[in-house]
């Protein structure tokens, strides 16, 4: 039993002096590939700046979309004789509304 109990922790403690060596070696080489911090929050800004422009252009595409397809439901309900064709008509033309104003605002906030 105490043969048993020797060799498990021989074996841990193997397991311990790897682990240590390869956490060493880790921290040592990572060092080595450090870069400058500034540099890349730099190339991320251009990076994000350059999509900018199609992102907008999408939202302005998904506003258009929203807006046919409202007035298509607007339209049906307003066929039906529903009551609530103004609350539909106004959330649907919200909608659009918000996202050409959002584009907008965060492209002149932005200065992109």
């Amino acid at each position: 039993m105490k043969k048993w109990r020797w060799k498990l922790k021989s074996f841990l403690e193997k397991k311990k002096v790897l682990a240590a060596s390869f956490l060493m070696g880790l921290l040592i080489n990572g060092n080595g590939f450090a870069q400058d911090g500034v540099a890349g929050i730099n190339e991320a800004n251009q990076k994000v700046r350059s999509y900018f422009d199609a992102g907008t252009e999408l939202m302005y595409a998904v506003g258009a979309i929203l807006g046919l397809i409202g007035a298509v439901k607007v339209y049906q309900k307003w066929n039906a004789g529903d009551p609530d064709t103004g609350k539909v008509a106004a959330a649907w033309f919200g909608s659009c509304v918000f996202l050409v104003v959002v584009a907008t605002v965060i492209k002149s906030f932005f200065g992109v």
